[in-house]
């Protein structure tokens, strides 16, 4: 899967701010940048009434409204998804995806703080910045809430290109860790098979679904 960040902090911190700078800054450096939003309450994304909701009362395991500027998937759930879930949804084509909030998930993470807000989030795994307003006495490195670039450079150098050549594989809609020698077998084998069929030029990319009965 692309290389995924959280963005993380209190309410009102600043994150979506932050994001929306993150956002222009990789896009000026030419990346492609998806992200996720975590909305810890219910939401109703589909008015009662539209074609869209009837499809979904009459049972359509998931939709999609397609207009001339944008395409939105609707998707019933029974429990809440993980964040490996979503990225699944959104797809592999995007150098990075950074989600605001999922402070409980397993990716890397950047806190967004206030000195108003009192103390960091408590418990935060793989914590990586703090983009501060005020100096921390802490191990993960600090960026002032205007360092965008130098964040970004983070993002990139540690992130991003590491992951500019990229092997996933999932299984029953879950990501699979891949160590070098199924990265290579992938790689070598399949790419070798596929650009030998008729029609296939240049393979930047490629996806096979495989599904059993």
């Amino acid at each position: 899967m692309p290389p995924v960040v959280s963005i993380v902090g209190k309410s009102k911190s600043g994150k979506t701010t932050l994001i929306e700078k993150l956002i222009r800054e990789l896009k000026s450096r030419g990346y492609r940048v998806a992200t996720i939003k975590h909305s810890p309450q219910e939401s109703d994304f589909d008015e009662s009434g539209k074609d869209s909701w009837r499809h979904i009362q009459a049972g359509s395991e998931a939709t999609a409204v397609s207009s001339p500027d944008k395409v939105v998937m609707i998707k019933p759930i029974a429990q809440e998804a993980t964040i490996d879930e979503v990225i699944n949804l959104l797809g592999e084509d995007y150098d990075i995806i950074l989600a605001e909030g999922f402070k409980r998930g397993s990716t890397p993470k950047i806190e967004v703080h206030r000195k108003d807000s009192g103390a960091l989030i408590e418990g935060l795994k793989k914590l990586i910045a703090v983009v501060t307003d005020e100096p921390l006495e802490i191990r993960a490195r600090q960026f002032s809430p205007e360092d965008t670039g130098a964040l970004a450079d983070l993002l990139e150098e540690g992130f991003i290109k590491p992951q500019s050549e990229r092997i996933s594989l999932y299984v029953n809609n879950m990501p699979v860790t891949l160590t070098l020698f199924p990265r290579q077998f992938i790689s070598n084998v399949v790419l070798a098979m596929a650009s030998c069929l008729k029609g296939v030029g240049e393979i930047r990319n490629l996806k096979i679904f495989v599904k059993k009965a």
